[in-house]
């Protein structure tokens, strides 16, 4: 993958040995001496253009910040008639979402944000799923790096940990101030990152969005309205669903592992001369991509598709739930829901933001087949063994049932309504057929392992 700055290059442990008769992975102090000698010139002169980094996170927030500002550039303030507009058009979403859906309604407080005003309040979410990659990749400086080279490092390795914050920062500042122009509502990304019960809208970037399409504006903001509100009463009644989101990206960076000659080859060849007298120079040197790029191991490969999976559920109960409830009340619903699926097929904020943070690619062929369930499903019961699903994770569909949805159907249909009425009944009921297969297994003499 390309552009991925949570990470460093892949290995090259696997060469064999080289022309210096060195195995590869031995320790050589010249060279690590001479890297960390680099880095260190590097990071003297990085306060003036960069900011201090000297806040002990893993990742600098306020170059992130910084750079997201100057990004998003003047801005419009929120005039009084936009805040009324956006408030009436998610009062009357809600009203119609009421009739195709047993989810109640969730929406408690209506904004109106500017691109500022995303940034500055949804910067706590980016943390949580920013700082565990981050953290992982400063973890594996400590834990990898053999103890010799630790004591040859000593207090060093305290400049290349500030190096890493500041790549991270400024790589999250560029992709941030970049959705900050574009994203439409505060779930667009299929992420909860307004507080809990509140519907966001942002007007300007509304406006620019509605300026490219043929449909009426008032249609566009209550479509929008309605995709926002839906969003809200799925995070806000299925309580699982943020955890298990901000979680998988955790399991992702678990899994992250550091390579020194991604690092090695980063500081070779730099002038650090250079950078001091122009701070560009270091922007363009994190932002590179070939020294921070992640190597995906097939355990993360597994928490990517997990959660590329629920993302496009959620994005097709949510497509499903508003084309359902406009269907009949707004002409242009079809054409704005096509709109969108192309904007998430051509590169929209929400694939680049993924890709940036952790290389995942959300693909659109995700979201149709994840809509196409949602609808094979209510077409084959009805609102409450569909919205049921929601009520335990181990009921939702993986990727599997992505692909065959017919298969997921008949699971489901098979199995009666009845299995969703009491997810934990059900869960415990799992539970004790796995217990009871294994004492039977253990009278057979069989494996007494328990089951995964």
């Amino acid at each position: 993958m390309n552009d991925l700055p949570f990470g460093f290059s892949p290995s090259s442990g696997d060469d064999g040995d080289g022309d210096d008769g060195k195995k590869p992975g031995d320790f050589d102090p010249n060279q690590l001496g001479q890297m960390l000698s680099q880095l260190g010139q590097m990071l003297s002169g990085m306060g003036a253009g960069m900011g201090s980094g000297g806040t002990g996170e893993p990742v600098n927030y306020e170059v992130a910040t910084s750079l997201a500002r100057q990004q998003i550039g003047k801005h419009s303030p929120v005039s009084q008639g936009e805040l009324s507009a956006i408030t009436d058009s998610v009062r009357l979403a809600e009203v119609w979402i009421d009739n195709v859906t047993t989810l109640p309604a969730g929406v408690t407080t209506t904004e109106a944000w500017t691109s500022v005003d995303w940034l500055e309040k949804t910067l706590p979410v980016w943390k949580s799923l920013c700082n565990p990659v981050a953290e992982q990749i400063a973890g594996s400086w400590s834990t990898n790096l053999p103890d010799e080279a630790k004591q040859f490092a000593g207090p060093m390795m305290g400049m290349v940990s500030q190096m890493g914050s500041m790549a991270f920062g400024t790589q999250l500042g560029q992709g941030l101030g970049q959705l900050a122009k574009e994203v439409l509502t505060s779930t667009e990304i299929g992420l909860p990152l307004a507080p809990t019960g509140t519907a966001v809208l942002l007007p300007e970037a509304i406006g620019t969005f509605s300026d490219g399409l043929e449909q009426p504006s008032q249609e566009i903001l209550v479509f929008l309205a309605a995709r926002e509100a839906a969003h809200v009463r799925l995070f806000s009644h299925v309580p699982w669903l943020r955890q298990r989101l901000l979680a998988t990206v955790e399991e992702y960076a678990r899994g992250i592992s550091i390579d020194f000659s991604g690092i090695q080859d980063a500081a070779a060849g730099i002038d650090p001369a250079t950078l001091l007298s122009d701070p560009s120079k270091l922007e363009e040197l994190m932002a590179g991509g070939t020294a921070f790029e992640p190597k995906t191991t097939p355990q993360q490969q597994h928490a990517l598709t997990r959660l590329e999976t629920l993302l496009a559920l959620i994005e097709g109960w949510v497509e499903t739930v508003v084309s359902q409830a406009l269907s009949d009340r707004i002409p242009s619903v079809g054409a704005l829901t096509e709109t969108m699926r192309r904007r998430r097929a051509t590169g929209g904020p929400a694939e680049e933001t993924f890709a940036t943070l952790i290389g995942l690619e959300l693909r659109p062929r995700k979201l149709r087949e994840a809509a196409d369930l949602w609808r094979k499903l209510l077409e084959a019961s009805d609102l409450v063994t569909r919205d049921g699903v929601w009520a335990h994770p181990d009921l939702v569909p993986d990727a599997d049932d992505l692909d065959h949805p017919a298969a997921f159907v008949d699971r489901v249909i098979g199995g009666g309504s009845h299995a969703f009425d009491d997810p934990m009944a059900q869960l415990e009921k799992t539970i004790a057929d796995e217990a009871r297969k294994r004492e039977e297994g253990n009278g057979d003499g069989g494996d007494t392992s328990p089951t995964t």
